[in-house]
């Protein structure tokens, strides 16, 4: 079936509408752009065609590309799969250039005008496409999102739109759309020029200016054009290079090969003229392609993500389990967070509490988050008075009656969590399903506490849950496939990103980031330079170096952390060297960011002022420091190891959850796709040897797990092994 339809009408007009079938949002295929390539070709030869709407049949414009398309650029051209994705991206060059030209000659002479009208949202190729053409129309439609969002997947715009839009609006207006991959909604979109027209009706808009006869040259094709906020040679332009080259490395280390190869794209092409910049952006393009990295966070990010969110792992033959009323047991920070993302999915909550006022607090919470957003104008009064009337806070378990999900958010103590859960079960159905919102606790030994132990699931929530995209759904030994239904469906109703593993210690995200933060820890003691470590971190690509993210979770937590593991573990206990640190920190007062005293110093305003000095009296630096690669593999392997443990013991269930729970939940190193994307990208056999180096050095606890030597010697990756599509082969 056809993905663009062709139509002309009395007035002259073609209406060229993109309608993949069967999508509820359009991407751009090989069949696509080849459909369009053949309609452009039809309405600029035909005489009686004055101009053309290119517009969605659906109420969104488009997503972007379809990822098939790269990986048949690839495939097309054997051995040298580089060579297959520059042509390939040069042929939709050229079918935006033919967009662009419209018929003109080299005079500029002649043409037909050729306007976008967007429905609704618009993203990468969705927005590229439109580009080319001459104006952009979009619908006054608040909800549409517009912009150019590869960056955030590995790659960046190589359709034209990075040599567009630097054209168009400036490398400094153009830098926060590419480099950061900022969404506009169309008003915000057009105030800065990224759209022309805002319209209540965006296709009869852009007829009436197709038949008005307008001038359809762009500026960089006029003589004489110049580049808003001046070119690189220029003394301004100079400059916003200058600037630019800083902050992209100072924001991504050096580690993220999108980021360097789009402002080598821009720069460059920014010195030629315009079909040499696109010659010079699709090379950049194909570069970024073949690199690992880009390969592994789109793997991660774009498609494991998304089928994730779609239910790749939900239970086969369960019935829709939306949740319709849910009940939250305590309005601390975390139950507060809960009620907002909840109620502001539609879902009704009831919020209890010991007290009416702890209750109230917890609502209060919403409250206030919803008068920032009025403050900052993505909220009105009206939404914020339909979002807490989806919220009720009492102390009165009665009001729970006619829920289908509890979430317990009470304290970590079984004992507390054990009561809560009978008083519970006292009130609501046997329909119901219980879910507990635990970080460490296990959930086979809570679920005692339940009548129904198949009804009962752990959901961990990361904080603060209104900004943290990913939830990591617990299975007891016990819990049954519809309790797995209903956390997955809430988990999608609240537009987070799921993974679901087996109960263990830690379960899956605690279980990697403990020992990332301990090495860090472990170094102090050992007289490694605290900002020796943490730049090592960051310059690995992780968001925060272990001591700064110890401060941000507080101190006093991994005390407590760590007198219950010892417990739990006796002699088997491996960290000894970290409680000698922590413990002290905490004996001195030095809980973290929450006490503004902890590994850093911090002003009144509890912002950060840099390490704190007193941690060199205690533990001083050693005079012969590490290498930074050496600091980096001990911070990387601490966490990648227990992600192998974990897919080895089967507390990880899939491969894809090991990945973007590792990105989502606690910011694995994004540019690498995940640690198990990393283990492929480096080899297992390499892996081993690394690690057999560092056990030697520093302890069994980098010794290769069993699976990991066994792949090293069979020579295998672990997404041709694990990949669903692999065990489907």
């Amino acid at each position: 079936m056809a993905e663009f339809h062709f139509a002309t009408d009395a007035d002259g007009i073609a209406t060229i509408t993109w309608d993949v079938p069967g999508k509820s949002m359009n991407v751009l295929s090989f069949t696509g752009i080849e459909e369009l390539n053949a309609h452009i070709d039809s309405a600029l030869a035909d005489e009686a065609v004055k101009g053309v709407v290119i517009t969605s049949g659906k109420k969104d414009f488009a997503g972007g590309m379809d990822l098939n398309v790269i990986a048949r650029m690839k495939e097309e051209a054997g051995d040298d799969p580089a060579r297959g994705l520059f042509e390939g991206t040069m042929r939709l060059h050229g079918l935006l250039r033919k967009i662009e030209r419209a018929g003109m000659d080299d005079r500029n002479k002649g043409g037909k005008p050729i306007a976008a009208a967007l429905p609704g949202t618009a993203l990468g190729i969705g927005l590229e496409l439109p580009l080319a053409c001459h104006r952009i129309f979009a619908a006054d439609n608040p909800k549409a999102k517009i912009g150019l969002p590869e960056i955030m997947v590995g790659i960046f715009p190589g359709g034209g739109g990075t040599t567009r839009l630097v054209r168009k609006l400036g490398a400094m207006g153009a830098s926060s759309f590419l480099l950061e991959g900022k969404l506009s909604d169309p008003k915000k979109a057009k105030a800065a020029g990224l759209i022309d027209e805002v319209a209540e009706d965006p296709v009869a808009a852009a007829r009436a200016w197709v038949l008005s006869e307008p001038n359809i040259v762009k500026p960089w094709d006029e003589k004489g054009y110049k580049m808003p906020g001046g070119a690189p040679y220029h003394p301004a332009g100079f400059m916003t290079f200058v600037g630019a080259s800083a902050m992209v490395h100072g924001k991504t280390k050096g580690v993220y090969p999108a980021a360097k190869a789009l402002l080598s794209a821009v720069y460059e092409g920014a010195l030629v003229p315009f079909d040499t910049a696109l010659k010079i952006e699709a090379r950049w393009f194909t570069h970024v392609l073949m690199n690992p990295s880009s390969s592994a966070m789109i793997r991660s990010l774009f498609i494991n993500k998304e089928a994730l969110e779609k239910g790749a792992v939900r239970p086969e033959g369960v019935p829709d389990q939306s949740v319709k009323k849910l009940g939250i047991l305590g309005a601390g920070m975390m139950g507060a967070g809960i009620a907002l993302v909840s109620a502001q999915a539609g879902i009704e909550v009831v919020l209890v509490d010991q007290s009416q006022e702890a209750a109230d607090k917890g609502r209060a919470y919403t409250e206030s988050y919803m008068d920032k957003g009025i403050k900052r104008g993505k909220a009105t009064p009206e939404k914020k008075a339909e979002i807490l009337g989806r919220i009720t806070a009492t102390t009165d378990y009665d009001a729970l009656k006619g829920a289908d999900l509890i979430v317990e958010a009470v304290f970590e103590d079984p004992g507390i969590k054990a009561e809560v859960t009978k008083k519970v079960q006292a009130v609501v159905g046997e329909n119901c399903i219980i879910a507990t919102n635990t970080s460490t606790l296990p959930i086979t030994d809570l679920a005692k506490a339940a009548d129904r132990p198949e009804d009962f699931i752990g959901i961990h929530f990361f904080s603060p849950v209104e900004k943290m995209l990913l939830v990591e759904i617990i299975k007891g030994k016990a819990t049954g496939d519809r309790a797995v239904a209903k956390a997955l469906d809430f988990v999608r109703q609240i537009r987070k990103t799921p993974i679901v593993v087996n109960d263990a210690r830690f379960f899956y995200a605690n279980r990697c980031i403990i020992p990332y933060l301990n090495e860090g820890i472990r170094m102090v003691a050992e007289g490694v330079s605290p900002a020796l470590i943490e730049n090592a971190a960051k310059l690995v690509g992780m968001p925060l170096g272990p001591l700064q993210l110890v401060d941000e979770t507080s101190i006093d937590l991994g005390v407590k952390i760590a007198k219950a593991t010892k417990a739990a573990m006796g002699e088997a206990y491996p960290d000894g060297a970290v409680d000698e640190v922590i413990f002290w920190l905490a004996d001195e007062g030095r809980l973290g960011r929450k006490a503004k005293a902890g590994f850093y110093a911090y002003d009144e305003a509890g912002k950060r002022t840099g390490l704190w000095d007193g941690l060199s009296s205690k533990f001083p630096p050693a005079e012969d420091q590490p290498d930074v690669h050496e600091v980096q593999h001990r911070l990387l392997f601490a966490q990648v190891l227990e992600a192998v443990r974990a897919l080895q013991e089967g507390v990880l269930m899939d491969i894809r959850e090991g990945d973007v729970g590792a990105i989502l939940g606690w910011g694995f190193a994004p540019w690498s796709g995940g640690p198990l994307s990393w283990l492929d990208m480096i080899g297992a056999a390499k892996a081993v040897t690394l690690c057999e180096d560092l056990a030697q050095r520093h302890g069994d606890r980098f010794a290769p797990p069993a699976l990991l030597r066994e792949m090293a010697e069979a020579g295998e990756s672990f997404y041709a092994r694990f990949a669903p599509d692999a065990q489907a082969a």
